[in-house]
């Protein structure tokens, strides 16, 4: 949630000469479709080194690529459903959240707006600031970053912001979107997507180009794994924050996205959805006003959850256990030799729990029978095992 490590700890150069060799990050340039990281720099663009940080570089750039918004398979591929599903699941769970910023966001949307559009950066980045701290500007996290952008005092004064006592800038709407965007602008000019910027500006950059030089991959879901937990989530966050807001803002009255609506539109199912919110608006109630004559009652909340089918052979071979603490399938496939593909498959919205995101804190996981007996002997052990792993990551 914070920029909690600094930005010198990813834009060192040793010097002019070392940095242009060892430069793992392409500079301006488009990711090849790919998802390959090129290890050349871009047709002799050079970054220029000041105070020990590469600086955004101020030739004239590119176009900056798109936000990705879940119904765009052409951008998720596989991972399309899965990203519709815990959109879905998003809306459920923190609508309350979702409406108090939609009530209160037009001040602000309008200050970063403004901002985001002198700089030509998408719109969508505004929503960053509302996973960071639901737009209040006097935030501050037991880290020690303060205001709507959630900034270290650090990285906050590098990006040109003033913070001392009698004056924190961190807090100023206008200002702040300045240094946020500024900072921004530099991590794009090294990752160039904005999953991955995202996902730097959470963790700090040292994480992600640790996974891209693991994985050999500037693709999001492709180094997924190799991210902090709370940063996978964050990122996971970001996406469904800027789907609702761009695309759903319509559905957070209704406290979920009807069963039947398809991220994928075109005019026709454009036109449709209207119609679906006009007929969900005229038999909800306003405020104060259910139960008065001549009020329709309230709608039945639509349904949102996956359905998953089984077959007859897996349901026979399948247990249902309730667990409060997230336990690793790699750590299951290793000590009790269980198929983590089959797990994923059989407990589809695991990542709601692991990201904290389901009610009740418990979750119902389904486990082959046959290892059952085994899991309850070790499951202290598993959930100390996966705490471990996940802390590692």
């Amino acid at each position: 949630m914070q920029c909690k490590v600094l930005l010198t700890s990813i834009f060192i150069t040793l010097s002019a000469a070392s940095a242009m060799a060892q430069q793992k990050v392409i500079i301006n340039k488009p990711v090849a479709k790919t998802g390959k990281a090129d290890s050349s720099l871009s047709n002799g663009i050079k970054p220029k080194s000041t105070n020990g940080l590469i600086a955004a570089n101020t030739q004239e750039k590119l176009p900056y690529s798109h936000v990705p918004l879940a119904g765009e398979k052409s951008y998720f591929g596989e991972k399309d459903e899965y990203v519709n599903d815990f959109v879905r699941k998003y809306m459920e769970i923190h609508n309350r959240t979702l409406s108090s910023v939609q009530s209160n966001s037009a001040a602000p949307f309008s200050v970063m707006d403004n901002v985001l559009e002198q700089k030509k950066m998408p719109k969508e980045l505004k929503y960053l600031a509302v996973i960071e701290s639901a737009l209040n500007h006097k935030a501050v996290s037991h880290a020690g970053a303060v205001g709507p952008w959630q900034m270290m005092e650090t990285t906050a004064r590098m990006m040109g912001l003033t913070v001392n006592r009698k004056n924190d800038e961190r807090t100023d709407w206008n200002k702040s979107t300045a240094a946020a965007t500024k900072y921004l602008d530099l991590l794009y000019s090294q990752l160039n997507d904005w999953l991955l910027v995202v996902a730097a500006y959470n963790s700090g950059p040292t994480p992600v180009l640790r996974a891209i030089e693991k994985t050999g991959s500037h693709n999001f879901w492709d180094i997924k794994e190799y991210l902090p937990r709370e940063t996978q989530g964050h990122v996971l966050a970001f996406i469904a924050t800027a789907s609702i807001f761009e695309n759903l803002s319509k559905f957070i009255s209704l406290g979920s996205i009807p069963v039947d609506f398809k991220f994928s539109k075109d005019k026709e199912e454009e036109a449709a959805i209207k119609e679906m919110i006009v007929a969900n608006m005229a038999t909800t109630p306003t405020a104060g006003t259910a139960g008065k004559p001549g009020v329709a009652a309230p709608a039945t909340p639509v349904a949102v959850k996956k359905v998953v089918s089984f077959t007859d052979d897996e349901l026979k071979n399948m247990n249902i256990l309730s667990i409060n603490q997230p336990i690793s399938f790699d750590v299951l496939a290793v000590e009790l030799g269980i198929d983590k593909k089959l797990m994923n498959r059989w407990n589809p919205d695991y990542d709601q729990f692991v990201y904290h995101n389901t009610p009740g804190g418990t979750y119902k996981l389904r486990i082959p029978k046959d290892k059952t007996d085994v899991f309850l002997q070790k499951k202290v052990y598993l959930t100390k095992k996966s705490a471990d792993f996940f802390a590692g990551k």
